[in-house]
C-alpha cells in the first residue's frame, strides 16, 4: 500500500521555532499581508520555508489548514502542494512568505453534495480533475495466448516498434504511473465500497486532512504518524499514545501500558502461525474471530495510509501479519489484509511496512507471501487500487523482477529462440494479466517485429535486474509455508 519502500519519511522535516534566517524570499513584517478580518485564515496560500532531503533551504507554496493559538503565539498547519501529505506540519510565523500570499476565492454559495454544505474552504485556483488514460499508440499490447519471442540485446539502445493499425488495446493495461497519495487527480469517479480500509475521498474534510497523533510508542520504536487516524478524540492531545506491540490496544501513559502488560498474555499477534523462517513469521488473523485485534491493527494502519478510509466491519477480512522472532517475543513488522470472497481477483487489500522496518526488503516479502498465497489457491491476484505511491513503487519491482527473472530462465530448444506467453506468465507467478502487460510496457520489452511479438532484453536490463537480485536477501521458501486455503462461499457466516 504498500513497500511502501520509501524515501526517508518525514525527511526535510522540522518542529515549529527550527527555523532561523535562511536564504529565499525575504520574511514579510506580520502586518504586511492580512485578510480583510485582519488575520491569516484557513485556505490560504503561500510561500513556506522547509528544509528538502538535500539540506537545503526551499520556499515550495503551501496552503493553510488550520490555525491554532498556543500561549499566544500563532502556528499554522500547512500543506505543501505537489507534495505528499506526510510532509505537512505546524510552522511558525517565521517561515510565512507573507508578501506573496494568496486568499481564497469568495464563492457565491458553498458548493454542496447531495443536499450537504462542503467542509471546506475553497482554495486559490482549485479544481478537481479526473484523469483520462491513453495509450500511446507506439506501445504494443500482445495477445494473452499469441507467443513471443525473447530477444537478447546487445546495448543499450532500444527501438520502439509501432503496433500494427487497427489493433485493439485495452486501456486498463496500462500501470498508474502518476498515482500519488497526495494527487487529488487520482480521485475515482465512483469509489469502490469494499475493502478493510476503503478510499472516498469525496468526503475529506479539514479535521481529517489533518495529522492528529503527535508520537505513538510501539515497544522499543516511537513513530511519527503520517495520517490522520480516528483514535479517540481524547487521546490526539497527548504528546505520546502507547501501544501494547503483541495486542495493540492502546493506552494514555506509559503506566498505563506497563498495567496493562501485567495482564497481557500475549506474545504474537493472535490467530495461527503459517509461516516461519529464521526469525520472520507470518500469522493468519480472522477478522471475525479477532475483531479487537484486527480494529487496533486498522487504526495503526491509517497513521501510515492516506488512501484509505477505516472500516470498523473486519468480519469479511483476513490480516496476515509478520513478525521478527527474538527473545522477548513476536515483534509486528508489516502486515497486509484481503477480502475472505474477492469478485474481482484482489489478494491484497491494504499492505504495509511499519516506518522502522523500511528499505529493508520487507516490503516485497510481504506482497511475495501475498503471491505465494495465491498459488497455493490456485488463482492469480492483484491488490486493491489505488496504490499508494510507496505501494505503487513496491508492486512495480516486484512485478518486474519477478517477470524478469521468469525470462532470463528461459531456455532455449533446438536452437529457436524461447517463447512464451502472457498467460503462462501469468499462471507460473499468479500475477494477474493485466499486471503482467503493464509491466513489460514499463519496462519496455515488448516490441513487434516481423509478424510477431517479441521481448527484447537489452544488457541494461539484464545488468540493473542482476544487482537487484543480489540485494534482494529475503526470499518467501514456499517450504515453510503450512496453508490450506478455505472456501468462503460455502460458508453461511464468515
Amino acid at each position: 500500500m504498500a513497500e511502501v519502500v520509501s524515501p526517508v519519511p518525514g525527511a526535510g522535516r522540522r518542529e515549529p521555532g527550527e527555523v532561523g534566517r535562511a536564504r529565499g524570499p525575504p520574511v514579510a513584517d506580520p502586518g504586511a499581508a492580512l485578510s480583510p478580518q485582519g488575520e491569516i485564515i484557513e485556505g490560504c496560500r503561500l510561500p513556506v520555508l522547509r528544509r528538502n532531503q538535500d539540506n537545503e533551504d526551499e520556499w515550495p507554496l503551501a496552503e493553510i489548514l488550520s490555525v491554532k493559538d498556543i500561549s499566544g503565539r500563532k502556528l499554522f498547519y500547512v500543506h505543501y502542494i505537489d507534495f505528499n501529505k506526510r510532509l505537512d506540519e505546524w510552522v511558525t510565523h517565521e517561515r510565512l512568505d507573507l508578501k506573496k500570499i494568496q486568499f481564497p476565492k469568495k464563492e457565491a454559495k458553498t458548493p454542496t453534495k447531495n443536499g450537504l454544505p462542503g467542509s471546506r474552504p475553497g482554495s486559490p485556483e482549485r479544481e478537481v480533475k479526473r484523469k483520462v488514460d491513453v495509450v500511446s499508440p507506439a506501445t504494443p499490447v500482445p495477445s494473452e495466448t499469441a507467443p513471443a519471442s525473447v530477444f537478447p540485446q546487445n546495448g543499450s539502445a532500444r527501438r520502439a516498434v509501432a503496433a500494427q493499425p487497427g489493433r485493439k488495446r485495452k486501456s486498463n493495461c496500462l500501470g498508474t504511473d502518476e498515482d500519488s497519495q497526495d494527487s487529488s487527480d487520482g480521485i475515482p469517479s465512483a469509489p469502490r465500497m469494499t475493502g478493510s480500509l476503503v478510499s472516498d475521498r469525496s468526503h475529506d474534510d479539514i479535521v481529517t486532512r489533518m495529522k492528529n497523533i503527535e508520537c505513538i510508542e510501539l515497544g522499543r520504536h516511537r513513530l511519527k504518524p503520517w495520517y490522520f487516524s480516528p483514535y479517540p478524540q481524547e487521546l490526539t492531545t497527548l504528546p505520546v499514545l502507547y501501544l501494547c506491540e503483541f495486542c495493540l490496544k492502546y493506552g494514555r501513559s506509559l503506566k498505563c501500558l506497563q498495567r496493562h502488560l501485567t495482564k497481557c498474555d500475549l506474545r504474537h499477534p493472535p490467530g495461527n502461525e503459517i509461516y516461519r523462517k529464521g526469525t520472520i513469521s507470518f500469522f493468519e488473523i480472522d477478522g471475525r474471530k479477532n475483531k479487537s485485534y484486527s480494529q487496533n491493527l486498522c487504526l495503526l494502519a491509517k497513521c501510515f495510509l492516506d488512501h484509505k478510509t477505516l472500516y470498523y466491519d473486519t468480519d469479511p477480512f483476513l490480516f496476515y501479519v509478520m513478525t521478527e522472532y527474538d527473545s522477548k517475543g513476536f515483534h509486528i513488522v508489516g502486515y497486509f489484509s484481503k477480502e475472505k470472497e474477492s469478485t474481482e481477483d484482489y489478494n491484497v487489500a491494504c499492505i504495509l511496512t511499519l516506518p522502522p522496518y523500511q528499505r529493508r526488503g520487507y516490503g516485497k516479502l510481504l506482497i511475495e507471501f501475498s503471491y505465494e498465497l495465491s498459488k497455493v489457491e490456485g488463482k492469480t491476484g492483484t491488490p486493491e487500487k489505488p496504490l499508494s505511491d510507496l505501494g505503487l513503487l513496491s508492486y512495480r519491482s516486484y512485478w518486474s523482477q519477478t517477470i524478469l527473472e521468469i525470462l532470463m530462465g528461459l531456455k532455449s530448444e533446438s536452437g529457436e529462440r524461447p517463447q512464451i506467453t502472457i498467460n503462462e506468465i501469468s499462471e507460473i507467478t499468479s500475477i494477474k494479466k493485466e499486471d503482467v502487460i503493464s509491466t513489460l510496457q514499463y519496462l519496455n520489452l515488448i516490441n513487434y517485429y516481423k509478424g510477431q511479438y517479441i521481448l527484447t532484453l537489452s544488457e541494461d536490463i539484464v545488468d540493473g535486474h542482476e544487482r537487484a537480485m543480489l540485494k534482494r536477501l529475503l526470499r518467501i521458501d514456499s517450504k515453510c509455508l503450512h496453508f490450506t486455503p478455505k472456501d468462503w462461499s460455502k460458508r453461511g457466516k464468515w
